[in-house]
Formats: C-alpha cells, structure tokens, sequence
C-alpha cells in the first residue's frame, strides 16, 4: 500500500492512539468506550483489509489449560465473554457464539511431562476447570482412535475449551468502538516525537507526515510491535515467527471429535467441521521478516503427516485441503504477554506478546488495558504480573502450556 491509499485523521490531537486496529486494537478501543473514558481514541491501521495480520490467520481456539493461575482466569473471562457477549456488549444486534468443546488434550510421553501436566491440573482445579489427568489407559478407553503406546498420561477438560469464531468477536470489537466514536484511520505511524526528558510520547508522526500529539499511546502492533517501541527507543523482546496450519480430510474418518491433541513431538491436530486442522512451528523456529508469509511445503509431508498417522493410525489415509502460515507475536524472555505502561515512558502503553494465545485472552486484557488507561490501575484481574518490568529485570513469568 502506497501513502497516496493513506488517510489523515480528523484532529491533530488525540486522548488515546492506538497503533494497529486488529484484534488487540479494536478491544481496547472498545472497552474504553464502554468503560465511560471521555476522550479522543485514534485507531491508526496500516492494512484496512485486515489479511496479513495474526488476528486473520488465527486457529480460534480458546482454553483454560495454563500452568499460572493469572493466565487460567484470563481464559474463564474470555469463555464467558465469547458466549455472553450480547449481554457484555449490551446491543441485542451482537451474537451469542458457541465454544465447540471437545477439549484440549495435553499428551505426555515423560514422567516429567506427566508431572508437568499433574502441577497444572492442580492449578486449574483450583480456579474451578474441569481439567482431568488421565493415564494413558483412561485416554484409550474415551477415544479409542489415539495410539498411546509411548504416551505415559495426559490432561483433558470438556468444558469452555475447544474453538470459536474469533473473527466475528473481532468484528463486533471494532463496530462496537466505532459506535462508541472511536475514529479508525487507515495510516502507518513512522515515529514517535518524546519529550525533553524522555518521559511522555508527545506525539505520532504517520506515513502521510502528520505529527499527531497525544495523550497515551498503546502498542497494539501484533508482530510489528518491536519495530514501533523502538520508535521510542525501547528494546522489546518480540518477534514475528511463523506458524504453519493444515486442513485436511480423512478417509476414515474418527466416530466422535478430536479434542485438540497437543502431542509430545509439538505438531497439534483437532476436529474442524468436515475435516480436520493441524499445525506445528517450523523445526528452524527463529524470526522472520513482518511480511514474510512464504509457505514451506516440505513440513507438511515430513513433519506433520507422519505425526498424525502415528498418533492416530486412521490418518495414514489424508487428504491435505488446504493450508496457510501466519505469525505469531513471540515473545522470546517468556512467551507471555508483555502489557502496562513503560516504567520510564509512562503514557507508552504495552498489549504486546502473546504467543500464540492472543486471540482468547484479548476479552480480558483488553478491559484490563482499558482500566489501566482511565484509571492508572486495574480493576478487574490483575494483570501486573505481565509488566514490562519484568523485561528489564530479564525476570521471566514463565508459562508452561505454549503451543
């Protein structure tokens, strides 16, 4: 996209700017509004047709299996938010949308993997998850169509775990906030102006050469956010890494769904309507360029395949049916959310990081932004364990169960 497709905004200044409009963008904007801030929001999106973002190439699925306590109940909010949304959103035009739960399955095939996947059912029973650690013989007996012949135990939860349909809880985050008065500009910010001594961003300079002075800005640039926190001159510790996803048919196909296996080798496969979906990272897992979406044809046959048909012999026989890369926003200290203000750039604000769990934890973190931003503190769940501070202290708040 050239400068001449750019728009400018209406205003030259804004309480709020918002780099980047997909998911995480579009949910915070939205919870402002519905929180009662009185102000100006700035949505600024470089690409309005929305294709090449991480929110477009999402899987869509939610779960409660987290190893911390923080992170289970992010999920819980998000369940309830996907499946009450008319009621969150207050608009009887907005759907309520299913979570198709046939569970995660967590395989393990070591004692320490077992013992892993043990600590965190501890965890998630007590936040009140149906999680089950089953032995491999229990995992046999309810689906009978899994090999488990090297698999020592596994974690199982049938309720509010599966997939759901992310684009339309994207789609009513963003039409919700526009309702709200929160202007989308389709534009590129190029740099951020501070003040003298290095404490505020003062303002945004965009691709069309508009300086526009703000009041707080949130970086909600998905896999492009290193590049925007060091426009004002932070170092972030995240990068863009591909993901390869798979659809496939199967000519026998399973006698009941495929919870979504995360098997030991780290290729996931689940039940998708028709067909099935499989992903993995690349063997090579390390960053890539923002706009890199190149596809490598040889996992498929050589990594992925080969671990479906042995995890689950009645896939020797497949159909690949489609098939797409998209990025996930890695966060490379711990591989959780990097949110909250900088410590020293005290208007910079962070929803950065996710890797790979952005989608179900945008409910949650975006109201959690939102309250942060209108009342310097949360009011909800605390989310101060995910704080930039962390990064420059190099102390990580490790989560176990990444995928």
């Amino acid at each position: 996209m050239t400068t001449a497709s750019f728009a400018p905004p209406r205003h030259d200044s804004y309480d709020v700017i918002l780099i980047g409009g997909a998911m995480y963008g579009s949910s915070v904007a939205w919870w402002l509004t519905h929180l009662g801030f009185d102000g100006r929001i700035l949505v600024v999106e470089r690409d309005p047709s929305y294709t090449m973002c991480s929110t477009a190439h999402t899987n869509s699925c939610i779960r409660q299996q987290f190893s911390n306590e923080v992170n289970v109940r992010i999920s819980q909010f998000g369940a309830d938010f996907v499946q009450n949304m008319r009621d969150h959103m207050g608009d009887p035009q907005v759907p309520n949308l299913p979570i198709q739960s046939f569970g995660y399955m967590y395989l393990a095939e070591t004692e320490t993997q077992a013992e892993n996947l043990r600590q965190a059912q501890v965890v998630q029973a007590t936040c009140g998850a149906g999680t089950r650690h089953m032995t491999a013989a229990e995992i046999k007996a309810a689906y009978p169509f899994y090999n488990t012949d090297d698999i020592i135990a596994g974690n199982h939860n049938l309720i509010d775990e599966g997939y759901f349909d992310g684009g339309t809880v994207f789609d009513w985050f963003r039409k919700g906030a526009r309702a709200g008065g929160v202007e989308y500009v389709v534009n590129e910010v190029t740099g951020l102006t501070l003040n003298a001594a290095g404490t505020q961003v003062t303002g945004v300079t965009l691709a069309t050469g508009q300086v526009i002075a703000c009041g707080t800005v949130v970086n909600a640039a998905g896999p492009r956010a290193a590049r925007v926190a060091q426009m004002a001159g932070i170092p972030l510790p995240v990068e863009p890494r591909k993901r390869y996803t798979f659809v496939f048919a199967a000519a026998q196909r399973l006698d009941r769904d495929l919870p979504l296996t995360i098997d030991p080798s780290g290729v996931h496969m689940r039940s998708d309507g028709l067909y099935y979906m499989a992903g993995c990272p690349p063997d090579e897992d390390g960053a890539v360029d923002a706009d890199d979406f190149a596809p490598d044809y040889s996992i498929w046959e050589n990594k992925v395949w080969p671990v479906l048909a042995h995890r689950v012999p009645q896939f020797e026989q497949i159909k690949l049916v489609n098939e797409w890369v998209g990025h996930y926003a890695f966060n490379t200290l711990d591989q959780n959310a990097i949110l909250g203000p900088h410590p020293e750039v005290s208007n910079f604000i962070f929803v950065n990081g996710f890797s790979g769990h952005g989608l179900q934890q945008s409910p949650a973190i975006g109201r959690g932004t939102a309250e942060m931003i209108i009342h310097g503190a949360y009011r909800s769940l605390d989310l101060t364990s995910f704080h930039f501070d962390r990064i420059e202290q190099g102390a990580g708040f490790v989560e176990m169960a990444i995928i």
